[in-house]
């Protein structure tokens, strides 16, 4: 097979030195050729790894995990130098909790997180429009808990490198560039000045470095930036008073103008307070932000003045932005679904693979339905018994996730569950007496039941008994 070389666009060319990292160890302690002292060190010589994980974000960590319980050996390769608890909030769908109660992560999600209760929806004048219940309250046989991100990827960090040893996480590490010679792939790595790390090699390669993915535009360098929605989020959190029963996600407004929020801190609400994390989103006349300009920190006088006058007796946004010290901007944008997320020994995985809009709280949740699927996948053609080909395991999880989650990116292009509210602002702009008046009961019932048969977290779905 020809070699491939794939460089990394407008890098500096890498040197010939070389130094492969200690692959983690599936079981016992690590093994006594890696750097434990720092993850960020330089990286001794070792065999080939058998897998070489890209990205130590949620998707990139649960994968690890998956891997490490299903006996097949990892190292995950992040990019910044130390890994912080950084971000704002996120939801996972009970399908999602499954999969980390499988791993045995269930007690420590529910000792930080909220267990949402409900799912309630608004028109901009604060008259309710839809209200479901959530995770167990909804007959699920797991919760949907409601995290701040950075809390939960610190927890998933804890996870691996207690089970699999602190080298399991090399930080530090940017993917500099990677060449498939049929037998492994090398990847060239950097640190964040750009000085090379080391060379490093593996049977397979699991690229889950987000949506700016370095192995995503090497596969695909003309498929341009994220595809900008022209929609531009503002997300922060702040301490306040519970609002309704301090367990509920709510949702108001419509396409062009909304609000959503919900508790996240299960300490705060063991002491009557709540850590509310909140989204402001807006219609704007402009193109794509830039890349350096995604995630920057801006003044709430940017956005505040269209929801001035959302104050409800239930909840009070302009309060709310009002209490928060950092407010962080976000363009909303997705990627057109792919033919293919594999090539060779090299696929794609959450972010990377199928990054979608903030609708319907999917987004980190199919990451960890991929990290599921790849681990099964791996088992079921044999890569945990010594065949350290992964095409046919490669394949299988393609075949498991690949349309359904490019049928979620869709979905949520169309406005996912959210769509409720904008059917109200098109039929009632002004408002309602009552809302079946507007919208039929059975017209909102089958929104809702048709997004979670889409993304696969119908009840049924999820509480379907899972064969031994």
């Amino acid at each position: 097979m020809a070699q491939q070389d794939h460089r990394k666009p407008q890098a500096a060319a890498a040197t010939t030195a070389s130094a492969s990292v200690a692959p983690a160890e599936s079981t016992g302690p690590v093994a006594s050729t890696a750097s434990t002292a720092s993850t960020d060190a330089a990286a001794p010589v070792s065999p080939v790894l058998d897998i070489a994980i890209i990205g130590g974000g949620i998707g990139g960590l649960v994968t690890a995990l998956a891997l490490h319980a299903a006996g097949i050996r990892c190292t995950v390769f992040e990019s910044v130098p130390v890994l912080r608890p950084l971000g704002v909030g996120i939801n996972l769908l009970p399908h999602s909790v499954r999969v980390l109660a499988a791993l045995g992560l269930q007690p420590q999600l529910a000792a930080t997180a909220i267990e949402t209760a409900a799912l309630t929806f608004y028109n901009r004048h604060g008259q309710l429009i839809w209200s479901e219940p959530r995770g167990i309250a909804a007959g699920y046989a797991y919760p949907q808990f409601s995290i701040h991100r950075g809390e939960l990827q610190m927890l998933l960090l804890a996870a691996v490198r207690e089970r699999m040893g602190e080298a399991a996480v090399l930080t530090g590490h940017a993917l500099e560039r990677f060449v498939d010679d049929g037998d492994a792939v090398s990847l060239h790595f950097v640190d964040p000045q750009g000085t090379l790390r080391g060379t490093v090699r593996a049977h397979a390669v699991i690229a889950a470095d987000g949506i700016h993915s370095v192995v995503r535009r090497h596969f695909h360098p003309d498929e341009g930036p994220p595809r900008f929605s022209g929609r531009l989020l503002w997300r922060g959190t702040c301490e306040g008073a519970p609002f309704l029963d301090g367990r509920t996600m709510i949702q108001a407004g419509h396409d062009d103008q909304k609000f959503v929020c919900y508790p996240i801190s299960r300490q705060l609400a063991d002491a009557g307070r709540a850590r509310i994390n909140w989204i402001a989103e807006l219609s704007v006349a402009h193109d794509t932000p830039p890349r350096q300009d995604w995630s920057r920190r801006v003044d709430a006088s940017i956005f505040r003045e269209p929801f001035a006058g959302w104050r409800f007796d239930w909840l009070d946004v302009p309060g709310l932005i009002d209490a928060t010290d950092a407010i962080y901007e976000y363009p909303m944008a997705d990627r057109d679904p792919l033919a293919g997320w594999t090539h060779g020994r090299i696929t794609l995985l959450g972010d990377s693979a199928h990054p979608m809009y903030p609708i319907g709280s999917n987004g980190a949740s199919q990451s960890i339905l991929d990290a599921e699927a790849m681990a099964s996948a791996l088992v079921e053609t044999g890569f945990a018994r010594g065949d350290r080909h992964p095409a046919e395991g490669f394949a299988r999880y393609e075949a498991m996730r690949r349309e359904a989650t490019g049928r979620i990116v869709l979905g949520n292009r169309a406005g996912g569950p959210d769509q409720v509210m904008q059917i109200a602002e098109e039929r009632a702009p002004s408002g309602f007496a009552h809302i079946h008046d507007v919208i039929p009961l059975a017209e909102l019932e089958a929104i809702s039941a048709r997004y979670k048969q889409l993304a696969g977290f119908s009840r049924e779905q999820v509480n379907r008994p899972v064969a031994p």
